[in-house]
């Protein structure tokens, strides 16, 4: 009995090291709560708020690919800029991007996404429209990191301590990754 509970505990610390993150910083007074859609027969994940100037770390199931968006108070639930992963996929990679194709007209909730030891490479922006993000399903945004913990910022920047701070960068020095890449369907072009 007593070696089982021992058991229980080793494998509870297992998967929990094993889990994926996003951090959510709200950078401004609003409160928002992030929606989270998985792809087929992923593990749902339920919406999170995170209060004005907090920030909140939400644990996401190995292997899950979806995405989110951020819906302020007293607003209706409707998906703006989305913050796309996919954990643990190919060769162990995460992939991350931030997309403005279902509504490029949302710039008060998903801002920025990038790993979590480092705010490069990056996807999104502060200010919208930018360089960094879909606004066409061609786009080559996406980013890949070998992390499982990753920052997405929330709302207005010009209130955060943390990204006032923070190094700008104008141009991305780190691979991009097509679509068709990431969700498997890639093939070579021919001559």
């Amino acid at each position: 009995m007593h070696f089982s509970k021992i058991a229980s505990v080793l494998a509870a610390a297992v998967l929990a090291s094993a889990e994926n993150t996003i951090t959510f910083l709200n950078q401004d007074p609003k409160t928002r709560t992030l929606h989270f859609t998985g792809n087929p027969y992923m593990e749902a994940i339920k919406p999170v708020t995170v209060q004005g100037f907090e920030n909140v770390t939400v644990g996401i199931p190995y292997g899950w690919v979806g995405n989110f968006f951020s819906v302020t108070e007293d607003k209706p639930v409707v998906p703006g800029m989305l913050g796309e992963v996919a954990f643990n996929a190919w060769a162990g990679i995460t992939f991350f991007d931030v997309s403005a194709i279902v509504n490029p007209h949302d710039h008060d909730g998903v801002k920025r996404m990038y790993p979590a030891s480092a705010e490069e490479p990056f996807s999104g922006c502060d200010l919208f429209p930018c360089n960094f993000a879909y606004y066409l399903p061609d786009d080559v945004q996406t980013r890949a990191t070998h992390e499982t913990d990753l920052i997405c910022t929330l709302g207005d920047h010009e209130f955060s301590e943390w990204t006032t701070k923070a190094k700008r960068t104008t141009e991305v020095d780190a691979p991009v990754f097509a679509r068709d890449f990431v969700q498997g369907k890639w093939t070579p072009k021919r001559n």
